[in-house]
């Protein structure tokens, strides 16, 4: 049986990664601005308009999915070692540190995800590194739950057992033989986080707490182009088509991932 949804999903995700490598090479100046092509439509000049200060919409399209993808890959990255490393010490230790640790994970999911990621932005104030740490201070949680549910399943498994009969240490446990075995369901996660976060710096982009301008980033373009949704609509349909197109890709993929590996299993 075809998994129609990986394939869309990784063409969709694959032109994405290639756009974001080589697009900013391929465009005009993101930042460069013409006061006579103020607003202008597309055309074979400017294949996407121009926005208010006459800069080549194609051309920050493409800079916006660098940023885009590059905050989420690090946002990413950075949640998934912090949430397999507080879920799979959680369920190696059990006891009082595991229900510590998850106390602490239930306290903060009780908390709206881009709620917190607001309120952290507004307080740290824009720029990439203050991004990244409002994203990622709630990315992290649902690593740790799903890490721990599933190492829990695992650590009793014979292999398990039989290289804690010789010795190996906890950690060599965790990081040789437990994490491994969750990597299918993580990069299920990891996928969907991916589309999650492409959403929310957008959202924390377009109420200006995001990278500041000059810098082209989606919802910055959002932002602009909304003054203007009457004389020139394509100001925010092309930043709005870019972040359904990439959240879709994502989304696609984690459906097919999570296909695949059901059937594997």
């Amino acid at each position: 049986m075809n998994n129609l949804s990986l394939r869309v999903g990784a063409v969709l995700v694959a032109a994405l990664l290639l756009i974001a490598m080589l697009g900013p090479y391929l465009g005009a100046d993101p930042t460069r601005i013409d006061l006579k092509a103020v607003l202008a439509g597309p055309s074979l000049a400017h294949p996407f308009g121009c926005d208010a200060l006459g800069r080549d919409l194609l051309a920050r399209t493409l800079w916006g999915a660098r940023i885009s993808l590059g905050i989420a890959a690090v946002v990413v990255v950075l949640s998934l070692a912090i949430g397999s490393l507080v879920g799979g010490c959680a369920a190696l230790a059990g006891g009082a540190l595991d229900e510590t640790l998850m106390r602490g994970v239930d306290i903060l999911l009780a908390f709206p995800g881009i709620l917190l990621a607001i309120a952290l932005a507004a307080i740290l104030g824009p720029g990439l590194l203050d991004l990244v740490i409002a994203l990622g201070a709630m990315g992290w949680t649902g690593y740790a739950r799903l890490v721990r549910g599933e190492i829990l399943s695992l650590k009793q498994r014979e292999y398990v057992q039989a290289a804690r009969g010789l010795g190996a240490s906890p950690a060599r446990l965790l990081l040789r033989h437990l994490l491994p075995a969750v990597a299918a369901p993580v990069t299920v996660q990891a996928s969907f986080g991916f589309a999650g976060l492409i959403v929310a710096e957008a959202a924390l982009s377009f109420l200006g707490l995001g990278i500041p301008p000059p810098q082209p980033t989606w919802g910055g373009m959002l932002d602009e182009g909304r003054a203007f949704l009457l004389i020139a609509p394509h100001l925010t349909t092309v930043p709005g088509v870019a972040i359904g197109l990439s959240v879709l890709g994502f989304n696609f993929l984690g459906d097919g991932l999570a296909q695949r590996f059901g059937r594997q299993h």
